[in-house]
């Protein structure tokens, strides 16, 4: 099994990413040919400190095969190009192998 992370740093306006998060890009994301998601909004850091990042998403596949399938599918691809619009943040991505 295959991983995609997502993890959006701190946005300009927590409660602006919020609305557009729930509202548009989850339901557009959720579009994608996936095995499992899992969604998350950080806390905080083990001493207290701001956390790097506001939110992950973790985006399970099969195997590399059907994550290129999916991200290049029209909706993989309307959700990646949907990241510009309300991650002021930025975005940093990961591709892991579940072991």
């Amino acid at each position: 099994m295959v991983k995609l992370t997502v993890l959006y740093g701190q946005p300009k306006s927590p409660a602006e990413f919020e609305k557009y998060y729930a509202e548009t890009h989850t339901p557009l994301a959720c579009k994608m040919d996936v095995r499992k998601v899992e969604l998350a909004k950080v806390l905080r850091t083990p001493d207290g400190s701001t956390p790097a990042f506001y939110r992950t998403a973790d985006i399970y596949f099969d195997d590399m095969a059907h994550l290129q399938r999916s991200t290049s599918a029209p909706e993989g691809q309307a959700a990646i190009g949907d990241l510009k619009n309300f991650a002021t943040g930025g975005v940093t991505v990961l591709i892991s192998e579940v072991a």
